[in-house]
């Protein structure tokens, strides 16, 4: 029986009687305090679920393997699906516990569920759920304590019943196992569920002194404790900050804890080279550090003046230095940069220095990517998680232009290249239009990988062509040898007719070789054409026995037919055909002759045989390769370091052919193919340009004319060693 969309379960029915009673034993100002606080908290938990999809498709983009990415894809899927139940059971939650402030004490148990950590038998996943949660609990008790303990006495003193704060339906404990009830349909593993509640505690828990700050301000208003003196004010500085942020300077952004933590080691590395890299005027006390945007402005200006070619000489710390003089002469204040500002400045310097020097980017290259500095650098002023996230749009796209342009060789007429052309005009647009808004960045990325999605899409169909046809020709060339020795096996040493050998090397050959290729060794196929080339060449040698004459004869007609089969297959020419089994038949009708009637005194003579060979030397099929791939005589230990390089490197590795002094062939390994241990490299077109054996390629890295190139992340590389040789001149001051 279908249930009546108007019949409420009796249980549910007699709850929802219950806690409306208890509602309405509720004093007016705890629904007051109630009915606000759901207003702030529904606000932070849809900025929290606006901002985690974000967040987990950044940490997808970074995921190091396809499962770990469809695992994060997954959970926003599912947050997305589920995103307005959590938030409904979540204020049900939070509405239950007011009710049940009047109903029952709920402290010894609420206190339980949330402080105790799982006992040794308790899972992993709990452990580690339960460890996250009372960090949170504690930091947030260590910042909004007062306020939260103030509210907890008035809320003892209203309903004259003892609660801690643990038991506080708004305290972060409580508030914590809301959502954690709130979120247990989420089918995600443990590792994303404490992204999730990183993320509640980012949007949600830290407007708690917000929270605190209403609800006691409500209930003094009242005459709850009123005598209780205000809770100070958290964060002021941060609040003050928060008010010039309503109209933010470039540069001044809020960060996160991690992302200050990051930039103050960076800037206690660069503490000294300060005065280095940009040149800052000598101090008095008319000095005044410029702001933040006046240093963007005068950056904006100069990245107008940047020069195309690399002929045309650019220093920005001689030019940044004489604006600065200009500056300050006009303003007759010494005007210098600021210590953050000139960090940044000295690390961007610094990264630019090693990619204008690095190895493995195309010279053509290098001047584009030198043009980039100014825009990099007032990206990197406006944002400093341009220097510890590593998906920060800017560094990305810079990645992805290193990345792209991997397989330049240095060809003349580059410019003409369609890639060089598209980074040419992000370069000349972010030159152009980028003043103080990041956000060109993100539009230039995924103009930029879009473009470079297609060209790969591209790239990897012809190379997957070229990986065929190489390894098509490996095949067939392992045919052939194998094809080679049942031929030898067969007929060497053997006196055969001529128009037999020549019909086994020329024509059964092919067959053997299509049953080979098609079928395999193993195959049916392949063992009955040996089977049949074998009987061939028996029928038509010398025998002397009685009973070799009935062998023949019952021989001869399945013979016929698998050679006929055979033929037929293979495409054989049909008249060479009908040549040769015109000349197998007299073949045959001879031998039964010499068989049935030998020759002796007194009889005729027989008729003339054909031509008969002796097969002494060995048969080499025709190879479809033009020749050796290249000499090399020398022969290497198995342990040599060079063939140990050589067997290290990976399917897509990118090396650099030095054929002379002025000729570079940078290329891909696309493939390794047997026989032979032939290593295949594709330009980035992916078409087919050099070809190696295991040996040659050893030589050739041993005589240095190859080198493997670094295509890892470019500014992750340049970060690396900047930061190695700040250390390095830390430790040696």
């Amino acid at each position: 029986m279908h249930n009546d969309g108007n019949v409420v379960p009796l249980h549910k029915a007699a709850t929802d009687q219950a806690n409306a009673s208890a509602l309405a034993r509720l004093p007016v100002i705890l629904l007051q305090v109630r009915d606000k606080a759901t207003q702030q908290l529904r606000q932070g938990l849809q900025e929290l679920f606006d901002n985690a999809d974000d967040t987990l498709f950044e940490m997808a983009d970074r995921a190091q393997d396809n499962v770990q990415q469809n695992t994060l894809f997954q959970a926003m899927r599912d947050l997305r699906l589920k995103r307005k139940s959590i938030e409904r059971t979540f204020l049900e939650k939070l509405s239950q516990a007011f009710v049940d402030l009047v109903q029952y004490d709920p402290a010894p148990a609420l206190a339980q569920a949330v402080a105790g950590i799982p006992s040794a038998e308790a899972c992993h996943d709990e452990l580690e759920r339960a460890v996250a949660l009372e960090a949170m609990v504690a930091k947030a008790g260590n910042r909004d304590g007062f306020a939260l303990g103030q509210l907890t006495a008035r809320l003892n003193a209203l309903l004259g019943k003892r609660l801690d704060e643990r038991s506080n339906p708004l305290g972060a404990a409580m508030l914590c196992e809301y959502f954690l009830d709130a979120g247990r349909s989420l089918g995600v593993e443990i590792k994303v569920k404490l992204i999730i509640l990183k993320l509640f505690e980012r949007y949600v828990l830290s407007g708690a002194d917000q929270l605190y700050a209403e609800a006691n301000q409500l209930l003094a208003a009242t005459g709850v404790l009123p005598e209780l003196k205000p809770a100070p004010v958290r964060r002021a500085v941060d609040q003050a900050a928060a008010t010039v942020q309503a109209t933010p300077e470039p540069g001044l952004a809020q960060m996160d804890e991690s992302v200050q933590e990051v930039f103050a080691a960076l800037q206690e590395l660069l503490l000294h080279v300060r005065g280095s890299v940009v040149p800052t005027l000598e101090a008095s006390a008319e000095t005044q550090p410029i702001s933040t945007r006046d240093l963007l402005r005068l950056l904006s200006h100069l990245q107008h003046y940047v020069p195309a070619s690399a002929q045309e000489e650019f220093d920005l710390r001689n030019q940044l230095e004489q604006l600065l003089t200009r500056v300050s002469v006009k303003s007759g204040k010494s005007r210098v940069v600021g210590v953050a500002d000139e960090d940044v400045i000295n690390l961007v310097a610094m990264l630019f220095e090693f990619i204008l020097a690095d190895r493995n980017l195309p010279e053509s290259l290098k001047t584009l990517i030198g043009r980039l500095q100014i825009p990099m650098l007032k990206v990197a002023v406006l944002d400093k998680s341009f220097f510890s996230r590593s998906s920060h749009p800017a560094r990305r796209l810079l990645n992805e232009i290193a990345a792209a342009a991997m397989g330049w060789g240095s060809c003349d007429d580059y410019q003409r290249d369609s890639l060089y052309l598209r980074i040419e005009q992000v370069v000349q647009r972010l030159l152009n239009d980028f003043v103080d808004d990041p956000a060109i960045f993100t539009d230039l990325l995924a103009e930029f990988l879009a473009f470079t999605s297609d060209e790969r899409r591209r790239s990897e169909l012809l190379e997957q062509r070229t990986r065929d046809a190489e390894e098509g020709r490996a095949k067939a060339e392992l045919a052939r040898r194998c094809v080679e020795q049942a031929l030898n096996d067969v007929l060497l040493g053997k006196v055969l007719p001529l128009a037999v050998v020549e019909f086994v090397q020329q024509a059964w050959s092919q067959v053997l070789l299509l049953a080979w290729l098609k079928h395999g060794p193993q195959s049916v196929q392949w063992c009955e054409g040996l089977r049949t080339m074998e009987q061939l060449i028996w029928s038509v040698q010398s025998h002397t026995e009685p009973a070799s004459a009935m062998q023949l004869l019952a021989l001869v007609p399945d013979l016929l037919k698998a050679l006929r089969e055979g033929l037929n297959g293979a495409a054989f020419d049909p008249f060479a055909t009908s040549e040769f089994f015109s000349q197998l038949e007299a073949l045959h009708l001879q031998a039964f002759e010499h068989l049935e009637q030998p020759a002796g005194p007194g009889q005729g003579e027989a008729p003339e045989p054909l031509a008969r060979v002796a097969v002494e030397t060995q048969i080499v099929l025709p190879s479809a390769e033009e020749g050796p791939l290249e000499a090399a005589p020398l022969a290497l230990a198995a342990n040599d370091p060079n063939l140990l390089r050589v067997a290290q490197l990976r399917l897509g590795a990118w090396v650099e052919f030095l054929e002379d002094d002025d000729n570079r062939v940078r290329c891909k390994l696309a493939a390794i193919v047997q026989p032979g241990d032939k290593y295949i490299f594709v330009n980035r077109t992916g078409m087919k340009v050099l070809e190696r054996t295991r040996i040659g390629l050893a030589l050739e890295f041993q005589r240095a004319s190859v080198r493997e190139l670094d295509d890892t992340l470019l500014f992750d590389r340049a970060l690396e060693s900047v930061i190695g040789d700040l250390q390095r001149l830390n430790r040696g001051k």
